[in-house]
């Protein structure tokens, strides 16, 4: 074990990790981090809203029959919540603020998670692995969308000894072709 200090990032983006090992969705699995001035605001994970059954239960018609529901598809029937939106609503619902916080992500946040995190005042997002949209027609609004975070939208490395597991196929792939991301910090 190495003697070495986790930059801020690194530890952020560690316990990110751990939070995801409590996923249930079938498809990625997400842990996020909602963290002011280097402190611990919030964490989330996707799966199902609380108190229903999880996904592994059946509790998501969409997770549960992936054969009828291929990717990209049926979002509208999708009851999951995402770890960047859990971080959010836990805050709120224990009346945390998150305003000028930076989340951590195991995943780059998708479209609607970028907006709610916007409109919630989160400043920067750090993240582990890519997501793309999956029309790539919409690249440049996805861009335009990130750019409006004031501290930006940065690949932080980190190891990730559970990536096969947490990543659908499609994420992997992507994640694979985009090794250009760099990072700031």
């Amino acid at each position: 074990m190495s003697n070495t200090r986790p930059t801020i990032e690194e530890y952020m983006m560690n316990i990110a990790l751990t939070v995801r090992s409590r996923a249930n969705c079938k498809g990625s699995k997400v842990g996020a981090v909602l963290a002011r001035e280097g402190h611990i605001v919030s964490t989330g994970y996707n799966g199902t809203p609380h108190n229903m059954p999880n996904c592994d239960e059946g509790g998501c018609v969409r997770c549960s029959d992936r054969k009828k529901f291929p990717k990209g598809t049926a979002y509208d029937l999708c009851i999951c919540v995402h770890a960047e939106q859990n971080a959010l609503l836990s805050a709120a619902r224990f009346g945390i603020s998150v305003e000028g916080s930076l989340l951590y992500s195991t995943i780059r946040p998708c479209f609607s998670c970028a907006k709610e995190m916007l409109q919630a005042g989160i400043k920067g997002v750090r993240f582990l692995h890519e997501w793309v949209p999956e029309n790539k027609n919409l690249n440049d609004e996805y861009s335009r969308l990130l750019g409006y975070f004031p501290n930006g939208v940065v690949f932080v490395k980190a190891s990730d000894e559970n990536k096969a597991w947490a990543l659908s196929s499609k994420i992997n792939k992507t994640d694979q072709s985009n090794k250009n991301v760099s990072s700031d910090e």
